[in-house]
């Protein structure tokens, strides 16, 4: 009996150390130009399931967003954001 719940146990924690990996993306945001436009974006993506974090420079013009890839996608976070009044591309590397 121990060694079936030990051996539950490790299935368990091994499932969950290879379960996906959270994917960051640095998105080009215009029209950002105050807080305000800090916190509209922030509302969008809290409205995407799967977004686990955000950090917003609107002094840069940019948009990190961590997300999980088995619940939305790239195309769905940048679309959150453009359609709350931010066009959104993802930025090159480097740039």
């Amino acid at each position: 009996m121990y060694k079936s719940i030990l051996g539950m146990v490790m299935l368990t924690w091994v499932g969950v150390a290879l379960a996906a990996t959270p994917k960051q993306v640095v998105l080009n945001v215009k029209n950002m130009t105050c807080p305000a436009c800090s916190i509209t974006i922030e509302k969008a993506l809290d409205q995407v399931p799967g977004v686990t974090s955000k950090q917003i420079n609107t002094q840069v013009g940019t948009v990190t967003v961590t997300f999980d890839d088995e619940r939305t996608s790239l195309p769905v976070v940048t679309r959150a954001i453009t359609d709350a009044g931010f066009p959104a591309s993802v930025r090159e590397k480097g740039g």
